[in-house]
């Protein structure tokens, strides 16, 4: 179930980003964009999985409490007793109601008819964010951050997986980063801000580095990891390719936006990981039932809960640090070299490889 849920929960965040970014591309003049078509049954399908993958988070809980009271009473005290539940309920509500507009309005046809549609697809993340942990935790204060940081990285990201997936080819790519680059930059710096509130949530940034020594932990150090290509890339597809384009108009930058995509989806993967771990309020205490096994793959000294995780130089870590920064330098020299976006996509991976590396041969 714990695959299950991170297959489910990264097609979620898909779906949502589709959604948005069909919507919003369509609001946008013809000439700042690439000629666009999401077929219908795509936006039909992101609906209905929007419905779907949300209920899994509902089905475990089913399936953890069920053997106490019964399945069927279980279902019916899940849905209409706990805030999962009834999130729930709403987003499904709602995903229907999208799905019958999808089929009756064409939403590319008048502005109006996409405006409804970001709206009900906004109404769909607020859904969201009430039954998210943070919102758990602290009511309003996690549930607007989370909203927040959901809504930031589904328009950056949908505007770009929509654009690099369902363009038909790369007309008028200049005027359409003359606006994407500043939207783009505003909400990496609303999902910077908000990423900082909900990781204060779960752990105390002191605790950060003994965080590693659990499965949350790990799968966080991984996910801030692959966000340093991500930037790299991001800047690529707009400062560099900007000024490629207006040296070579015929140059074809769609590889190079599927890249960046690509490592979006892995980030998708591991925040997917993220929340289906339990969130390490109380470092010591999750430690005694248990350290990461990658933790336990790559410190070889004795682990005990009160252990501060601590780095210390040496030859090994300083070495996989060098290789790591050399593989980041590789993944922009891709592109300055005109070599393949898949290359520079190996560079980018074998450099957060050799930085987890690094980092984790460096503890004492």
């Amino acid at each position: 179930m714990f695959i299950a849920g991170i297959i489910t929960e990264t097609l979620l965040y898909l779906c949502f980003s589709i959604l948005i970014g069909a919507f919003l591309l369509s609001l946008v003049p013809f000439q700042s964009k690439p000629d666009i078509k999401v077929p219908k049954g795509i936006l039909m399908a992101a609906t209905g999985g929007v419905a779907v993958f949300s209920f899994v988070p509902v089905l475990q809980l089913i399936l953890f409490l069920y053997q106490d009271i019964g399945m069927g009473q279980t279902f019916q005290s899940v849905l209409f007793t706990f805030e999962v539940g009834k999130a729930w309920i709403v987003t499904y509500l709602l995903s229907n109601l999208l799905f019958i507009y999808i089929i009756w309005f064409d939403y590319r046809r008048k502005r109006l008819f996409a405006l409804i549609g970001i709206f009900i697809t906004f109404l769909l993340i607020l859904a969201l964010g009430w039954s998210s942990h943070a919102s758990s935790l602290d009511q309003w204060k996690g549930f607007i951050a989370h909203s927040t940081h959901f809504t930031a990285v589904s328009i950056w990201i949908g505007i770009l997986i929509t654009v690099s997936w369902f363009s038909k080819n790369h007309h008028n790519w200049l005027n359409f980063l003359k606006w994407f680059t500043p939207v783009a930059l505003v909400c990496l710096m609303v999902t910077i801000g908000t990423g900082l509130v909900l990781t204060a949530f779960v752990i105390d940034y002191r605790d950060y580095t003994n965080a590693w020594m659990v499965p949350y932990g790990q799968a966080l150090l991984i996910k801030h990891l692959l966000i340093i290509p991500l930037v790299l890339y991001a800047g690529i597809n707009s400062v560099l390719i900007r000024r490629k384009l207006k040296a070579d108009a015929e140059f074809n930058p769609v590889p190079w936006t599927r890249v960046e995509s690509a490592v979006i989806l892995m980030i998708f993967a591991v925040t997917a990981a993220l929340g289906q771990q339990s969130p390490p309020h109380d470092i010591e205490v999750t430690v005694k039932s248990g350290v990461s096994k990658l933790f336990a793959l790559f410190y070889q000294g004795q682990v005990d809960s009160a252990m501060p995780v601590q780095m210390t130089a040496n030859i090994t870590g300083i070495s996989l640090g060098v290789v790591a920064i050399l593989f980041l330098a590789l993944t922009l020299l891709s592109y300055i070299k005109r070599s393949s976006a898949a290359l520079s996509f190996l560079m980018s991976i074998l450099f957060v490889v050799s930085a987890y590396l690094s980092l984790l041969l460096s503890i004492k």
